[in-house]
């Protein structure tokens, strides 16, 4: 009896701080979360947890939250208001902004904060209900480089098989703090202790996984263009490629081992700051393997050169014939992708910057607001996301919000960008309602969790799906009779539902952009639990079931219905693909199946590197600031708690032995960092795992916290009031936030 009662206290759900959504358990005490555990029932992650999972109790109760809606006033104040109120306001006010400038003149930004992508889902239903155009979120300032090369060579996303890769290969990525590889530690741990496999980092910094690695390329900050095109032209030049891969598989492979032939290996090496010889020696080791996979991340993305570093990476593995086998690189299934993967990228209205992903480049949206052009944006939709902090130039960002006609927030809590808004609509937490990620990143084993309430709703707050749903109510989008229809089906079963909502969609071509709503109020209400938020993962199973039916089948579920049944009930998760290595190429959409190697524009690029600055400091800011770096005790701003920090409460200033001596700095002593867009002061810690003149400060701090006395205060540098959104990636427009000249001075006590 006691062992059931003690089950019954613990609900199943998971981590939400990063995309490894790590399966955990929590015991509850009223309404706070007494202890953590990880689920080792979860489908994907077996019980690993990090530190950071167990302390999200600071998340869910270390935040002041908001309990009704506010609407501010001219005075900049903030009115608390009542739901309905607040519905029948903002709907009036997005129609005046639709039918004076048109729709595509709402922006939507976000829908889906870490761990939070339900309600992202139903946005696009009030998106369609406004004739809206154009979205941006957090990956169009991360990954969208890596989606445009990813669109040109393999169609899709890949991911690496770390498990079983004989040579695993880090850019710009130490996932021993970062995670981003399913039980990241253990698997960093086990490659490290296998003399048979071979662990590589590049990566300016010697992070924790480099300590762990065979061989750390400590290139200069910046310099992973040349640090790669060095080890192509390795590869090349001394003819170990793959040549019965690229006869079998790829397409135009000459033109690229033409132009590698070119690359000064020696050119490459000095202008890293490397030697030579290991360089050489670390591409005959990615050619001798049986399989290789690589991971480039934020380090790499977020710094100069980026989407063409994403290229050069994958010419690495493809090259050598590391795709489509174990333990080398993998296409995978989606429950929903999360961006557009097109060769031809839309353009945005007023700068005609390219969209990769189908995202606005975050560095260009001030821009698109900040003008006089007929077709700026007007008014923004915010869901989840907290761009006045987390874009590049927080100043020029607040002064495009403020120049807007409309802002509307939707979040937990009065973030820095709530606080510029028209009106804060209050959120129920991630754990007071039916969640899921998109994050379905894996293969042959694919999984997806449906994570079920674990509190209730803290009361005056909603979800998401019925923001929107109440505001696509307001704004008169679906007619009475259409939803009357569904239900009717609805009760009926799933199959009459089906058959009604094919119909509709025959009959209305607005069905298929507001179908979240239909489904939310339709289907919603039938399902158990109070799961009516799930109701939009029943249409893509229905997709799941058409684009992957062998791999489903594979995984154990008969058909779209069971699939649904399974990820309704699978409180651990469920694996709703099982793919088979041969399975991989028809993931690939080029004809034939086979890879198209050259990309042109990237291949440019390229060939200029001989004349492309590679450092970008001057005598006025002689340091690369990493702003951002992530370490034991950061964690994205959703928890906006400092207490939770066991280490670094305040986030030093690294910086290494050398530049401390030069600038007559000692550990704890007070600095001052300027850029080209600000200043600001931290606290000094002297880090040999820096090299001169390289500095870095972490991620997570900054935030305007409320005080008891009705005012705020900062923890910490706010990153974005030290960045540029003019640095940016002349593909992607992606930040160049891991590489921001600066300059640091000591500080008097």
């Amino acid at each position: 009896m006691n062992d059931q009662a003690d089950a019954a206290s613990w609900h199943k759900t998971a981590c939400i701080l990063c995309e490894n959504n790590c399966g955990i358990q929590i015991q509850t005490d009223g309404r706070r979360f007494a202890k953590i555990r990880g689920d080792k029932e979860h489908v994907a992650t077996g019980g690993y947890t990090c530190n950071k999972a167990l302390r999200l109790d600071h998340y869910q109760n270390g935040v002041e939250r908001l309990t009704t809606p506010l609407r501010r006033e001219a005075d900049g104040s903030f009115t608390p208001i009542d739901w309905d109120t607040a519905v029948r306001e903002i709907s009036a006010r997005l129609k005046s902004v639709r039918d004076t400038h048109g729709g595509k003149s709402i922006f939507f930004y976000g829908g889906g904060g870490q761990g939070n992508h339900l309600g992202g889902a139903y946005s696009g239903a009030l998106m369609g209900a406004l004739g809206a155009r154009y979205r941006s979120n957090p990956l169009a300032q991360e990954k969208t480089g890596e989606g445009f090369v990813d669109a040109h060579l393999t169609g899709s996303h890949t991911v690496g098989d770390f498990e079983n890769a004989e040579v695993s290969i880090f850019i710009g990525k130490n996932p021993w703090q970062t995670h981003g590889v399913a039980r990241a530690r253990t698997v960093l741990k086990d490659i490290a202790k296998d003399p048979a496999r071979t662990m590589i980092v590049i990566d300016p910094v010697r992070t924790e996984t480099a300590d762990l690695a065979d061989i750390h390329l400590q290139l200069r900050p910046g310099t992973d263009a040349w640090c790669l095109s060095g080890i192509l032209g390795v590869l090349v030049q001394e003819d170990l490629v793959d040549h019965a891969f690229l006869d079998a598989h790829t397409t135009g492979a000459a033109t690229v081992l033409e132009q590698l032939k070119a690359v000064d290996v020696a050119h490459c090496a000095a202008t890293c700051g490397l030697d030579e010889e290991l360089l050489r020696t670390t591409a005959r080791r990615i050619a001798a393997a049986s399989s290789v996979s690589t991971y480039e991340d934020l380090g790499v993305q977020q710094g100069p050169n980026s989407t063409l570093v994403s290229y050069l990476n994958k010419l690495i593995w493809l090259l050598t014939g590391n795709f489509a086998k174990p333990g080398a690189m993998q296409p995978h299934s989606w429950v929903v992708p999360l961006a557009r993967y097109s060769t031809r990228p839309r353009r945005t209205p007023v700068t005609g910057a390219r969209m990769p992903g189908g995202l606005v480049p975050c560095n260009v949206i001030a821009e698109e607001i900040l003008n006089d052009h007929p077709d700026r944006f007007r008014a923004m939709v915010i869901e989840s996301s907290n761009p006045a902090h987390s874009l590049a130039d927080s100043a020029a960002f607040a002064k495009a919000l403020d120049k807007l006609d409309l802002v509307v927030v939707i979040d937990i809590a009065l973030t820095e960008t709530g606080r510029r808004a028209d009106y804060v609509l209050p959120a129920a937490s991630q754990y007071e309602k039916w969640e899921a990620t998109f994050f379905t990143f894996e293969f042959p084993h694919n999984t997806f969790h449906l994570r079920a309430p674990v509190l209730d709703p803290l009361p005056g707050t909603l979800t998401e799906p019925e923001i929107y749903a109440r505001l696509v109510r307001e704004l008169g989008a679906v007619p009475r009779s259409r939803l009357s229809l569904l239900r009717a089906a609805a009760r009926l079963g799933r199959t009459p539902y089906k058959l009604a909502f094919a119909a509709l969609a025959v009959l209305d071509k607005s069905t298929v952009k507001l179908a979240p709503y239909l489904l939310y109020e339709t289907l919603g209400p039938t399902l158990p639990d109070g799961a009516r938020s799930a109701a939009v993962l029943w249409a893509l199973c229905q997709r799941i079931a058409k684009e992957y039916p062998k791999a489903m089948r594979r995984a154990g579920h008969a058909d779209a219905e069971a699939l649904f049944e399974a990820i309704l009930k699978g409180r651990s998760g469920v694996i709703f693909t099982e793919d088979e290595y041969d399975d991989a190429w028809g993931y690939v959409p080029h004809p034939g199946h086979r890879i198209p190697l050259p990309i042109p524009e990237l291949l440019d690029l390229h060939a200029d590197l001989d004349t492309t600055p590679a450092v970008h400091t001057t005598e006025e800011f002689p340091i690369v600031l990493a702003a951002g770096q992530r370490r034991a005790f950061t964690a994205n701003t959703i928890i906006r708690d400092t207490t939770w920090r066991l280490r670094d409460k305040g986030g030093t200033l690294r910086i290494s032995p050398h530049d401390a001596e030069q600038l007559g700095l000692d550990n704890g002593a007070p600095a001052r960092i300027t850029t080209e867009r600000g200043t600001a002061d931290a606290t000094v810690e002297i880090d040999d795992r820096m090299q001169a003149g390289h500095a870095a400060l972490p991620n997570g701090f900054g935030l305007d916290l409320p005080t008891g006395d009705g005012g705020t205060e900062r923890t910490g540098v706010a990153l974005n009031t030290l960045t540029d959104l003019r640095r940016r990636d002349p593909i992607a427009g992606v930040p160049w936030h891991k590489h921001v000249p600066a300059r640091i001075e000591a500080l008097s006590a």
